[in-house]
C-alpha cells in the first residue's frame, strides 16, 4: 500500500514537471517583459472636504495627481512598485470651528521616465515629459465645500491615463533584422545586446554611448529589425517604429550581400534594402525623412564585398536609373541623401573609428545648422517687434491741430 501511494506520488511530480517544461515550450517567457514602453493607469483627484454651513467655513481641495519625469526611472519599475496601477490622492480637510479653511488634499506623483507621452482613453494627448523634473497635471482634486457648492464637497477628477514611452537617443540605428546593428552597437559602445546567426536577435530596444576621447558622448538606439510591411504593424512595426521618431538622427545599417528573411521571402540586394528602409519610414511617419541620415554598409569582410560596394555606391548616386525594379507602390516619394556612407566590418572593426567620427561631426554640423536657424529666427522676431512698435508710437515731431468746426 505504501509503494503504490509513494509510485502514485513520483508520477504526481513528474507529471508537474513535464507541464511546467511544456508550458515553457508553448508559452515562452516573453524576453520582451524587461522592457515596457507602454502603460494605463487609473487616477483620481482626491475629494474635496466638507464646508462649515453655520460658521461660513469653506472644506479644503482634494489632491492633485500629477505625472512627474525622473532619468532613472523605467515603466517597468513603475509598474513592479505598484502592480494595482492606480493613483488616488488625498482628500480635502473639512471646515472646523479650529480652522475654518480647510487644508488641501496630499497630492500624488506618479514617477516616470523621460520621454513620456501621455495620453486619455480617447487618445487625446494630455502632454509630453521630455526632461527631468517635468510634471504634468492629470486629475485635479475637487472643490472643497463653499457658498457656491452649498457647502457640500466636490468628488476629484477620474481618468484612465495612456503612458507612452518613446526613447531619446542621438542615433536611432535603422535595418532590416541581421544586418548586424547589434554587433555594430557592441563595437561602438559599451553596450552587450545579444548577438546571434538568426533575424530577430534584438527582441527590445538597447541603449548605448559612443564615448569620445575628450569625454563627450553620443547615446544610440539600437531598434529590433524592421520587416517589410512595419508601417502596418507587422511583425512588431509600430512598436519599434515610434522610438525613432525622438532620435536626432538616423543611421541606415545593410548588409552589402542583402537580405532575405526566409526561403518564402523575395531576395533584396543592398540597394533594394534601402530604398524599402525608406518607404516604410515613409509610410508610417513622411516627417522621419526630413531627419538627417548617416549609413553603415556592413559585413564588408564578406568575399566579392568590395565589388558589391562599388555597384551600390553607383545605385545610390544615380537612384533613379535603378527603381524600374520595383513596383510602382514600392517606391518611395523621395529618396533619401545620406550624410555620410561608410563601409564597415563589425566583426573585424573595420571602418568602426571612420564611422564614429562620422556620426559625431554629423551631429555637431547639425546643430550648429540648429543654433544657426535659431538666431536667425530670433533676429527676425526682434525686427518684426521693433517695426511693429515703431509703427504704433506716435513720433515726437507730430503735430496735432485742434479740431475746427464749420
Amino acid at each position: 500500500m505504501l509503494l503504490a501511494q509513494e509510485l502514485e506520488k513520483l508520477k504526481e511530480e513528474i507529471s508537474q514537471k513535464i507541464e511546467k517544461q511544456w508550458a515553457w515550450v508553448l508559452f515562452p517567457v516573453n524576453k520582451y517583459g524587461n522592457f515596457i514602453d507602454n502603460l494605463i493607469l487609473f487616477t483620481r483627484g482626491g475629494s474635496g472636504g466638507m464646508g462649515y454651513p453655520r460658521l461660513g467655513g469653506e472644506g479644503g481641495k482634494g489632491g492633485d495627481v500629477w505625472v512627474v519625469a525622473h532619468n532613472k526611472m523605467t515603466l517597468k519599475q513603475l509598474k513592479d512598485k505598484y502592480p494595482q496601477k492606480r493613483f488616488v490622492a488625498g482628500e480635502g480637510a473639512n471646515s472646523r470651528v479650529s480652522a475654518l479653511k480647510g487644508s488641501k488634499g496630499k497630492d500624488c506623483e506618479i514617477p516616470v521616465p523621460v520621454g513620456i507621452s501621455v495620453t486619455d482613453e480617447n487618445g487625446k494627448i494630455i502632454g509630453e515629459l521630455n526632461k527631468e523634473k517635468d510634471r504634468l497635471l492629470v486629475a485635479e482634486g475637487g472643490l472643497g465645500g463653499k457658498l457656491l457648492t452649498n457647502f457640500l464637497p466636490l468628488k476629484g477628477q477620474k481618468r484612465v491615463i495612456h503612458l507612452d514611452l518613446k526613447l531619446m537617443a542621438d542615433i536611432g540605428l535603422v535595418g532590416f533584422p541581421n544586418a548586424g546593428k547589434s554587433s555594430l552597437l557592441s563595437q561602438i559602445s559599451h553596450a552587450k545586446p545579444a548577438i546571434a546567426d538568426y533575424a530577430f536577435t534584438t527582441l527590445k530596444p538597447e541603449l548605448g554611448k559612443i564615448m569620445y576621447n575628450d569625454f563627450k558622448q553620443i547615446s544610440v538606439a539600437d531598434l529590433p529589425g524592421l520587416i517589410e510591411g512595419a508601417h502596418m504593424n507587422k511583425g512588431m512595426g509600430h512598436k519599434f517604429l515610434k522610438h525613432i521618431e525622438r532620435t536626432r538622427q538616423l543611421l541606415f545599417v545593410v548588409d552589402i550581400s542583402g537580405f532575405q528573411l526566409s526561403s518564402q521571402t523575395q531576395y533584396r540586394t543592398a540597394f533594394e534594402t534601402i530604398i524599402l528602409l525608406t518607404k516604410e519610414l515613409e509610410l508610417y511617419k513622411e516627417e522621419l525623412q526630413t531627419k538627417p541620415a548617416l549609413l553603415a554598409v556592413n559585413k564588408m569582410d564578406l568575399p566579392d564585398a568590395q565589388d558589391k560596394f562599388r555597384v551600390l555606391m553607383n545605385q545610390l548616386q544615380n537612384p533613379k536609373d535603378f527603381l524600374h525594379v520595383f513596383e510602382k507602390n514600392m517606391i518611395p516619394e523621395r529618396t533619401i541623401e545620406f550624410q555620410h556612407i561608410i563601409p564597415i566590418s563589425a566583426i573585424t572593426r573595420e571602418g568602426i573609428d571612420e564611422l564614429k567620427n562620422c556620426i559625431r561631426k554629423s551631429l555637431d554640423e547639425h546643430a550648429n545648422w540648429e543654433n544657426d536657424a535659431y538666431h536667425k529666427k530670433q533676429l527676425l522676431n526682434l525686427q518684426i517687434s521693433n517695426t511693429v512698435s515703431y509703427s504704433e508710437t506716435p513720433s515726437k515731431n507730430t503735430v496735432t491741430s485742434p479740431r475746427m468746426d464749420n
